[in-house]
């Protein structure tokens, strides 16, 4: 019974957010329109009352993960979450993947970001863009990327941009 318990893994914030909005978009229009306008400082206020359940709205730091992302989300409306990074999705929205001067550049404009504030503004034009060029992204994994934003974040961001997976890829493992 132990083993069962130990080998059930919890999903994180971001993968039960994403599951949860993904599962209202198909019942609850009005979830889906107020979630369209969480990433417009005017109306994200319409999006509180779905968000008050997930963050706390008093810290933006913790509040504007979860509204670009639900904005993100409310516009793709995936039938399920997708798979890619962020440096992933940023490389596959441009011929020539990370060799693109404008995929760079865009790269780079985000890991300059010194706060959550700041990337969520750079990063609302930037998400618009790969959904509108059909990159799957993994919601779940940008939103805990946002929620726990630092150095390492932007390491790994950059890393599935040049497409280094992990250590063990240069070793053929």
């Amino acid at each position: 019974m132990e083993t069962q318990i130990a080998s059930k893994q919890e999903k994180t914030k971001g993968q039960a957010f994403t599951e949860y909005a993904i599962m209202l978009f198909k019942k609850d229009t009005a979830f889906t329109a107020a979630l369209r306008r969480a990433d417009n400082p005017a109306t994200e206020n319409q999006a509180w009352e779905y968000l008050v359940n997930w963050c706390d709205l008093k810290k933006p730091w913790e509040r504007l993960p979860f509204a670009i992302v639900g904005a993100a989300l409310a516009k793709a409306k995936p039938a399920t979450d997708g798979i890619r990074s962020l440096g992933q999705a940023i490389a596959d929205s441009f011929e020539g993947g990370c060799k693109a001067d404008s995929a760079k550049a865009k790269l780079r404009r985000l890991l300059a970001c010194d706060s959550i504030e700041e990337l969520c503004v750079i990063l609302r034009p930037l998400l618009s863009l790969v959904i509108s060029r059909g990159v799957r992204i993994s919601f779940a994994r940008l939103l805990d990327d946002l929620r726990f934003f630092n150095e390492y974040t932007k390491a790994r961001w950059a890393s599935d941009f040049y497409g280094r997976r992990g250590d063990n890829d240069s070793l053929g493992i």
